[in-house]
């Protein structure tokens, strides 16, 4: 069974089903090379985009069949990225929403995460864009009131690393009084894994949607071990804002979150 498990979270678009396998190749032949076995590791895609894609869609066909609107890639895309983060919202007078419908969908993931490495096991969960903001939510809501009947890895008990990647939480702060990050390290993490616990929060300068979070305030000061400006992208895109979709591959990404996952084993592994 998997000593360590990790979670990946993408963020706002219309994120196909399969959009971590070319993140997950790289990640495996990376931590190969350093002499860590596939076994050793299991991967979960924390895929939730289709709970909003069929809205999104249904949305447009309403809006588009009665009138000619120009610039219909521009505007898809405008309602598919957008439209997310708006879709992604509580509302308290319902019993279910988006909000709770996503959460769900991360705890079944979870769940599955938990079956492959056979058991509560230390997690890693890597978060793009809205992503973060979403992880950032649930971890905030179980540890005010953990869901009952859950295990210690879907209440995120046992999360020992947190990479949050392009990152819009600053954006989510705008309607709050007080800006109180999530406790992190995790309050049950003991021992040598505690030590190694680290929230890596990664911003390309030129991503307009991704942010430095140990300014908030200071309790992200206390619980974002570092925020890491690179440059991610090709020449096309390193240097724009079309940055944001680029650290999935990018070596300035990859390498760090290589490091951070061989520490975090090799701190299972002293337990």
């Amino acid at each position: 069974m998997s000593e360590l498990g990790v979670l990946i979270v993408h963020g706002m678009g219309a994120q196909p089903a399969d959009f971590a396998d070319g993140f997950i190749a790289e990640m495996q032949g990376r931590l190969l090379r350093s002499g860590i076995e596939p076994e050793a590791i299991s991967w979960r895609p924390g895929w939730w985009a289709d709970v909003v894609n069929q809205r999104e869609d249904e949305l447009w066909e309403t809006l588009a069949r009665d009138h000619t609107l120009r610039y219909e890639g521009t505007r898809r895309f405008v309602i598919s990225h957008f439209g997310d983060a708006l879709a992604y919202q509580r509302v308290p007078s319902q019993g279910t929403d988006v909000y709770r419908t996503i959460h769900a969908r991360i705890r079944e993931h979870l769940a599955a995460l938990r079956t492959g490495m056979g058991g509560d096991k230390p997690v890693v969960v890597l978060a793009h864009s809205l992503g973060s903001a979403i992880v950032s939510n649930y971890i905030w809501d179980e540890q005010k009131s953990p869901t009952p009947g859950t295990t210690p890895v879907e209440r995120f008990e046992t999360l020992a690393g947190l990479v949050t990647f392009g990152s819009n939480i600053p954006l989510f702060t705008l309607c709050l009084d007080d800006v109180v990050a999530i406790r992190f390290p995790v309050p049950a993490l003991a021992g040598p894994i505690r030590a190694a616990s680290r929230w890596l929060n990664f911003f390309d300068a030129d991503d307009v949607l991704g942010y430095p979070l140990r300014p908030l305030s200071p309790s992200y000061r206390e619980a974002v071990s570092a925020d890491l400006q690179i440059n991610v992208g090709n020449p096309l895109r390193s240097w724009n804002p079309l940055s944001h979709e680029e650290y999935w591959t990018d070596n300035d990404f990859t390498g760090p979150v290589a490091t951070l996952l061989r520490d975090l084993l090799a701190a299972a592994r002293a337990q």
